[in-house]
Protein backbone atom coordinates (compact mmCIF):
# COMPACT_ATOMS: atom_id res chain seq x y z
CA UNK A 1 0.00 0.00 0.00
CA UNK A 2 1.37 3.39 -0.98
CA UNK A 3 1.84 6.25 1.50
CA UNK A 4 -1.05 8.12 -0.14
CA UNK A 5 -3.32 5.07 0.20
CA UNK A 6 -2.36 4.69 3.86
CA UNK A 7 -3.21 8.34 4.55
CA UNK A 8 -6.53 7.97 2.73
CA UNK A 9 -7.43 4.84 4.67
CA UNK A 10 -6.45 6.42 7.99
CA UNK A 11 -8.49 9.50 7.16
CA UNK A 12 -11.55 7.41 6.29
CA UNK A 13 -11.30 5.44 9.54
CA UNK A 14 -10.98 8.65 11.59
CA UNK A 15 -13.92 10.33 9.87
CA UNK A 16 -16.14 7.25 10.24
CA UNK A 17 -15.34 7.15 13.96
CA UNK A 18 -16.01 10.89 14.29
CA UNK A 19 -19.31 10.62 12.40
CA UNK A 20 -20.48 7.84 14.72
CA UNK A 21 -19.68 10.02 17.77
CA UNK A 22 -21.47 13.05 16.34
CA UNK A 23 -24.51 11.04 15.26
CA UNK A 24 -24.77 9.57 18.76
CA UNK A 25 -24.56 13.04 20.32
CA UNK A 26 -27.28 14.34 17.98
CA UNK A 27 -29.51 11.40 18.87
CA UNK A 28 -29.10 12.15 22.60
CA UNK A 29 -30.12 15.81 22.09
CA UNK A 30 -33.86 15.19 22.14
CA UNK A 31 -35.03 18.29 24.07
CA UNK A 32 -36.63 21.40 22.57
CA UNK A 33 -36.70 24.65 24.53
CA UNK A 34 -36.09 28.34 24.24
CA UNK A 35 -32.44 29.08 24.96
CA UNK A 36 -30.73 31.76 27.01
CA UNK A 37 -27.37 32.57 25.42
CA UNK A 38 -24.75 34.85 26.96
CA UNK A 39 -21.99 36.26 24.77
CA UNK A 40 -19.37 37.96 26.92
CA UNK A 41 -15.64 38.66 27.12
CA UNK A 42 -13.31 41.52 26.15
CA UNK A 43 -13.05 40.64 22.47
CA UNK A 44 -14.82 42.22 19.51
CA UNK A 45 -17.83 40.43 18.08
CA UNK A 46 -20.35 40.00 20.89
CA UNK A 47 -23.10 42.16 19.40
CA UNK A 48 -22.07 41.10 15.90
CA UNK A 49 -22.68 37.47 16.86
CA UNK A 50 -26.09 38.32 18.31
CA UNK A 51 -27.08 40.21 15.17
CA UNK A 52 -26.04 37.22 13.11
CA UNK A 53 -28.66 35.24 15.02
CA UNK A 54 -31.17 38.01 14.31
CA UNK A 55 -30.53 37.52 10.60
CA UNK A 56 -30.83 33.76 10.95
CA UNK A 57 -34.12 34.04 12.85
CA UNK A 58 -35.59 36.48 10.33
CA UNK A 59 -34.59 34.09 7.57
CA UNK A 60 -36.87 31.53 9.23
CA UNK A 61 -39.72 34.04 9.42
CA UNK A 62 -39.42 34.41 13.19
CA UNK A 63 -40.38 37.52 15.16
CA UNK A 64 -37.40 39.31 16.72
CA UNK A 65 -37.02 42.05 19.32
CA UNK A 66 -33.78 43.96 19.96
CA UNK A 67 -33.04 46.20 22.95
CA UNK A 68 -29.75 48.12 22.98
CA UNK A 69 -29.09 49.26 26.54
CA UNK A 70 -25.93 51.37 26.29
CA UNK A 71 -25.55 52.56 22.71
CA UNK A 72 -27.41 55.74 21.82
CA UNK A 73 -26.58 56.16 18.13
CA UNK A 74 -29.26 55.26 15.63
CA UNK A 75 -27.15 55.37 12.47
CA UNK A 76 -25.59 51.91 12.64
CA UNK A 77 -25.65 49.54 9.70
CA UNK A 78 -27.38 46.80 11.66
CA UNK A 79 -30.30 49.01 12.67
CA UNK A 80 -30.64 50.43 9.15
CA UNK A 81 -30.78 46.90 7.74
CA UNK A 82 -32.91 45.05 10.26
CA UNK A 83 -35.42 47.90 10.64
CA UNK A 84 -36.57 47.09 7.12
CA UNK A 85 -38.14 43.86 8.40
CA UNK A 86 -41.72 44.13 9.64
CA UNK A 87 -41.17 41.32 12.15
CA UNK A 88 -38.08 42.93 13.72
CA UNK A 89 -38.68 45.47 16.50
CA UNK A 90 -35.58 47.54 17.29
CA UNK A 91 -35.09 49.83 20.29
CA UNK A 92 -32.04 52.01 20.98
CA UNK A 93 -32.53 52.71 24.67
CA UNK A 94 -29.21 54.04 25.99
CA UNK A 95 -27.81 57.53 26.55
CA UNK A 96 -24.35 56.52 25.40
CA UNK A 97 -21.47 55.00 27.28
CA UNK A 98 -21.16 55.79 30.97
CA UNK A 99 -18.06 57.90 30.36
CA UNK A 100 -20.18 60.02 28.00
CA UNK A 101 -23.06 60.67 30.39
CA UNK A 102 -20.94 60.91 33.57
CA UNK A 103 -24.21 60.89 35.49
CA UNK A 104 -24.94 57.74 37.49
CA UNK A 105 -28.48 58.75 38.44
CA UNK A 106 -29.34 59.40 34.81
CA UNK A 107 -27.80 56.08 33.78
CA UNK A 108 -29.86 54.23 36.40
CA UNK A 109 -33.09 55.96 35.35
CA UNK A 110 -32.40 55.23 31.68
CA UNK A 111 -31.56 51.60 32.48
CA UNK A 112 -34.78 51.08 34.43
CA UNK A 113 -36.89 52.55 31.64
CA UNK A 114 -35.07 50.36 29.10
CA UNK A 115 -35.62 47.24 31.21
CA UNK A 116 -39.38 47.87 31.15
CA UNK A 117 -39.25 47.77 27.35
CA UNK A 118 -37.29 44.52 27.49
CA UNK A 119 -39.70 42.99 30.02
CA UNK A 120 -42.63 43.52 27.63
CA UNK A 121 -40.78 41.37 25.10
CA UNK A 122 -39.75 38.80 27.69
CA UNK A 123 -43.39 38.46 28.72
CA UNK A 124 -44.71 38.09 25.17
CA UNK A 125 -44.46 34.61 23.60
CA UNK A 126 -44.99 36.09 20.12
CA UNK A 127 -41.30 37.10 20.18
CA UNK A 128 -39.26 34.11 19.06
CA UNK A 129 -35.90 35.79 19.67
CA UNK A 130 -35.04 38.70 21.97
CA UNK A 131 -31.59 40.29 21.93
CA UNK A 132 -30.58 42.26 25.04
CA UNK A 133 -27.50 44.00 23.74
CA UNK A 134 -25.01 45.11 26.44
CA UNK A 135 -27.32 44.19 29.30
CA UNK A 136 -24.34 42.83 31.26
CA UNK A 137 -23.08 46.35 32.02
CA UNK A 138 -26.33 47.29 33.74
CA UNK A 139 -25.84 44.34 36.08
CA UNK A 140 -22.14 44.76 36.79
CA UNK A 141 -22.61 48.53 37.40
CA UNK A 142 -25.63 47.85 39.65
CA UNK A 143 -27.92 49.99 37.49
CA UNK A 144 -30.58 47.29 37.70
CA UNK A 145 -31.56 44.91 40.47
CA UNK A 146 -29.83 41.63 39.65
CA UNK A 147 -32.55 39.43 41.13
CA UNK A 148 -35.25 41.26 39.16
CA UNK A 149 -33.37 40.78 35.89
CA UNK A 150 -32.51 37.14 36.55
CA UNK A 151 -36.10 36.42 37.50
CA UNK A 152 -37.33 38.12 34.34
CA UNK A 153 -35.01 35.99 32.23
CA UNK A 154 -35.93 32.78 34.01
CA UNK A 155 -39.68 33.48 33.58
CA UNK A 156 -39.50 34.11 29.81
CA UNK A 157 -41.85 32.11 27.55
CA UNK A 158 -40.82 28.48 27.27
CA UNK A 159 -39.88 28.53 23.58
CA UNK A 160 -38.48 32.06 23.43
CA UNK A 161 -34.76 32.45 22.74
CA UNK A 162 -32.87 35.27 24.46
CA UNK A 163 -29.35 36.51 23.73
CA UNK A 164 -27.53 38.71 26.25
CA UNK A 165 -24.31 40.45 25.24
CA UNK A 166 -21.63 42.54 26.96
CA UNK A 167 -18.44 42.27 28.93
CA UNK A 168 -18.08 40.91 32.45
CA UNK A 169 -21.25 38.81 32.62
CA UNK A 170 -21.94 38.17 36.30
CA UNK A 171 -21.71 34.62 37.63
CA UNK A 172 -25.45 34.13 38.34
CA UNK A 173 -26.26 35.10 34.72
CA UNK A 174 -23.70 32.62 33.43
CA UNK A 175 -25.17 29.91 35.64
CA UNK A 176 -28.70 30.62 34.40
CA UNK A 177 -27.68 30.55 30.73
CA UNK A 178 -27.88 27.48 28.51
CA UNK A 179 -24.92 28.62 26.42
CA UNK A 180 -22.08 30.97 27.40
CA UNK A 181 -19.45 32.14 24.92
CA UNK A 182 -16.39 34.08 26.04
CA UNK A 183 -14.81 36.14 23.26
CA UNK A 184 -11.13 36.76 23.84
CA UNK A 185 -9.44 40.04 22.92
CA UNK A 186 -6.20 38.99 21.24
CA UNK A 187 -5.71 41.96 18.92
CA UNK A 188 -7.83 45.00 18.05
CA UNK A 189 -7.37 47.63 15.35
CA UNK A 190 -8.57 50.38 17.71
CA UNK A 191 -5.52 49.85 19.93
CA UNK A 192 -3.35 50.62 16.91
CA UNK A 193 -5.11 53.98 16.50
CA UNK A 194 -7.47 52.89 13.71
CA UNK A 195 -10.91 54.47 13.76
CA UNK A 196 -14.17 52.51 13.90
CA UNK A 197 -15.00 51.49 10.36
CA UNK A 198 -18.40 51.65 8.64
CA UNK A 199 -19.66 48.17 7.85
CA UNK A 200 -17.29 46.62 10.42
CA UNK A 201 -17.84 48.51 13.65
CA UNK A 202 -20.79 50.77 12.78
Amino acid sequence: MSEVDKKTEYHNIRMARKKAQIDAAIARADQKKGLLLVITGNGKGKSTSAFGMVGRALGHGMKVGVCQFIKSRTDTGEEAFFSQFANCEWHVLGDGFTWDTQNREQDIATSRAAWQVAMKMLSDPSYDLVVLDELTYLLSYDYLDKDEVLNGLSQKPEMQHVVVTGRSAIAPLRELADTVSEIKDEKHAYKAGIQAQKGIDL
